[in-house]
Formats: structure tokens, sequence, C-alpha cells
């Protein structure tokens, strides 16, 4: 099952990350404003020509934008990943790994 919201949200961040309006993006995709909000909502299903022209105008993948409803996600979530990782500092990137392998083990332990 495909879920739209997480579609959407995908799509807003983009488009904050950008610093970009709803209208912006509209504009640059080619698509009405008021369906970019109601992408936005999952208020509508967006099409696939439609969320290509939307990725194009964002500069991201369509994975990008889909990934969190694919099962095969890992590569997008390890680009993702490295991609927040970038700018840290050696004493960052330790708190985080240190972060990361908590959250591991706490996600692995067997409810009793």
């Amino acid at each position: 099952m495909i879920d739209y919201t997480v579609i959407g949200k995908q799509i807003r961040e983009f488009r904050k990350k950008k610093g970009w309006t709803q209208e912006k993006l509209a504009e640059e995709s080619g698509i009405e404003p008021s369906n970019i909000s109601h992408i936005e909502r999952a208020a509508t299903k967006v099409s696939l020509p439609t969320l290509i022209h939307i990725a194009n105008a964002l500069g991201v993948t369509a994975d990008d934008l889909l990934y969190r409803n694919l099962k095969k996600s890992e590569s997008v979530s390890v680009a993702l990943i490295n991609d927040l990782l970038t700018d840290c500092t050696p004493a960052e990137l330790h708190a985080i790994s240190e972060i990361i392998k908590t959250t591991k083990t706490i996600l692995r332990v067997k409810p009793q």
C-alpha cells in the first residue's frame, strides 16, 4: 500500500529545504499551486507524471520522494545519512555513532 501522506511530507521537506513556497514549487514544476497543497496534505493521490515533475523541479530523485514506501530502500537511507553527516565535526560524528549504537540496541530488544 502506498502511503501518500509520507510522500507529501517528503515533498514538503525538500521544498522547505530549498526555501520555496508552494507557489514557487508549482511554478518550477508546472503544477497548479492548489495541487501542490493537496499533494503535500495527501488530500489527493499524486500521479507518476506529477511526481516526476516535482522531483525534477526540486532536483531530487523519485526515490528520494518514495523511499519510505519502498521495501528495498536501504541505499536511499544510507545516502540520506551520509548527506546529514557531511558537515559534522569529529566530535559530532562520535556522538552520533554512539546514538546509533544505542538506538539499534533498543530497537532490537525483544519485548518480554
